[in-house]
């Protein structure tokens, strides 16, 4: 599967799995504090979406994907930048790859709950993550007195991977203000966002939910929480500035991915042909 010359430029780098575009924003955030560190951008477009899917079928696809992977490359830490893989897959990760310091992704629900006055907090996510029990404990442990509004936003997910984040201010509205709504009717005065991919709709979600509705992201803690498993790493290594955009699936690369790699200044790669590498820019 893999070629010998398997991403050549990337030594010692960060690996952030998500199904699609949703990990970017993390991403990004991560290489503009860290500019000098080497980072892959995995985009599962081959299973896309992971939010209707068993947490076993879940589980098995990343760590398939990550053992191949690892043929390769020597990661200094690989991060889950999807809350659906964090809650499917994450211990399975750890334990099968337990070199490898994992960092994962879940929805903000602790300063969501810590903040909210009406003791009503609402949670957006995949099918996948709202069903999860770990959403619950998160709530039992930090808001045990409050209300949880779980609601799953599946089309939300597939608009954003379809260029949703480039469309209108007014297409973007239609989507996001019912379940806006929702949750207002219910009391809730914040809400965590619990799938990366509403990331990409975040000033929408925060216009629309204004004055009366709190919106709250990982997108810090989890870069932070990156940066502390580097400082402690023991497999650092020679640290490049290279960044690759790492396409999984045969099909040939959208022009939509084609933008999206300029904008984060991505090389694009394919998994099925490693050793071709393009410029997303030229």
């Amino acid at each position: 599967m893999f070629h010998t010359d398997f991403l050549d430029g990337v030594d010692n780098p960060i690996l952030f799995f998500d199904s699609g575009i949703g990990g970017l924003p993390y991403f990004k955030r991560f290489r503009e504090r860290n500019s000098g560190v080497g980072a892959i951008y995995i985009a599962d477009r081959d299973h896309f979406p992971y939010g209707h899917k068993t947490r076993e079928e879940i589980a098995g696809i990343l760590i398939r994907l990550a053992a191949g992977l690892l043929q390769r490359v020597k990661p200094q830490a690989a991060v889950l930048a999807c809350n659906t893989a964090s809650v499917s897959a994450l211990d399975a990760l750890r334990e099968t790859f337990p070199s490898i310091p994992w960092v994962g992704t879940v929805p903000a629900i602790k300063p969501a709950a810590l903040a909210s006055e009406t003791r009503c907090v609402g949670v957006l996510g995949t099918d996948r993550t709202i069903e999860d029990s770990y959403i619950m404990e998160l709530a039992k442990k930090y808001g045990p007195d409050a209300k949880i509004v779980g609601l799953a936003a599946p089309d939300i997910v597939r608009f954003v991977e379809e260029g949703g984040e480039r469309a209108p201010e007014a297409e973007k509205e239609r989507m996001v203000s019912p379940y806006i709504e929702r949750l207002r009717t219910a009391g809730a005065d914040t809400l965590a966002l619990g799938c990366t991919h509403f990331l990409l709709l975040l000033d929408t979600f925060r216009r629309l939910a204004a004055p009366d509705i709190a919106v709250f992201d990982s997108v810090e803690g989890v870069v932070r929480r990156i940066e502390d498993v580097l400082e402690s790493a023991s497999n650092c290594g020679q640290r490049t500035a290279g960044a690759v955009l790492l396409l999984t699936g045969s099909a040939p690369v959208e022009p939509l991915w084609r933008k999206r790699a300029c904008a984060f200044g991505l090389d694009i790669r394919r998994l099925d042909s490693p050793h071709v590498s393009e410029k997303a820019c030229e």
